[in-house]
C-alpha cells in the first residue's frame, strides 16, 4: 500500500509540475503591435498604439497630472494627504499602508506616560482632492485591567483633531512645494 501511495504522490507532483510549465508563456519573438492600413507609397506597415482595458496610461495611470490633484503616478489618492497622514501618525507602528486604496492602519501604541492604555488609528483618504471631507480617521482605545485589554471610550473630538492635524500638515506640504 505504501508503494502505491508513493507512486500516486509522484504522479501528482509530476502533473503539478507539468501544469505549472504549461502555464508559462515563453517568448516566441515577433512584434506586439499590429499594423494598420498602409498609406499610398509606404513600403512598410504603419503601427499604432493598442487600446487597453485599463484606459490611457495603462494600469497605473499616466505620469503627467493635468488636474493638479497632487496625486503621483501609482498612488490612487491625494499624495499630500497621504504624506501628511504618514507624517502625523509616524510615532505609531504601521500594520498596513495601501496607497492605492488610501487606507493606513496602525498597530496598538502605548504612550510612555500612560502604560495602562493603548491606542490604534485607522486613516482613510477618500479621494484625489485636497479637501476637508477627503479624509476620515477612526481612533480606538483600550485600557489594561488586570492583564486584560478592555475597549474604552475615546473622547468625541479625538478623530476630528487627528483629521485637522493631517489637513494642517498637508497644507504645510503644499506650501513648501510651491516655494521650492
Amino acid at each position: 500500500m505504501t508503494a502505491s501511495f508513493g507512486k500516486l504522490w509522484l504522479g501528482l507532483a509530476a502533473g503539478a509540475i507539468a501544469l505549472t510549465l504549461a502555464a508559462c508563456n515563453p517568448n516566441l519573438g515577433g512584434e506586439e503591435k499590429y499594423p494598420t492600413t498602409r498609406q499610398k507609397g509606404d513600403a512598410g506597415p504603419q503601427y499604432e498604439e493598442n487600446n487597453t482595458i485599463f484606459g490611457e496610461g495603462g494600469l497605473f495611470g499616466s505620469q503627467a497630472k493635468e488636474d493638479g490633484s497632487g496625486g503621483g503616478a501609482g498612488v490612487g489618492v491625494n499624495s499630500l494627504l497621504w504624506r501628511a497622514s504618514l507624517d502625523t501618525i509616524s510615532f505609531m507602528p504601521l500594520v498596513s499602508a495601501d496607497p492605492f486604496g488610501g487606507v493606513i492602519i496602525t498597530d496598538w501604541y502605548t504612550p510612555p506616560a500612560t502604560p495602562d492604555e493603548r491606542f490604534k488609528v485607522n486613516v482613510y483618504i477618500l479621494g484625489r482632492a485636497l479637501r476637508a471631507d477627503g479624509i476620515r480617521a477612526s481612533v480606538f482605545r483600550q485600557q489594561n485591567q488586570g492583564g486584560t485589554w478592555i475597549d474604552a471610550p475615546v473622547a468625541l473630538n479625538t478623530a476630528t483633531d487627528l483629521e485637522n492635524a493631517i489637513l494642517t500638515r498637508a497644507r504645510q506640504l503644499r506650501q513648501s512645494g510651491l516655494q521650492e
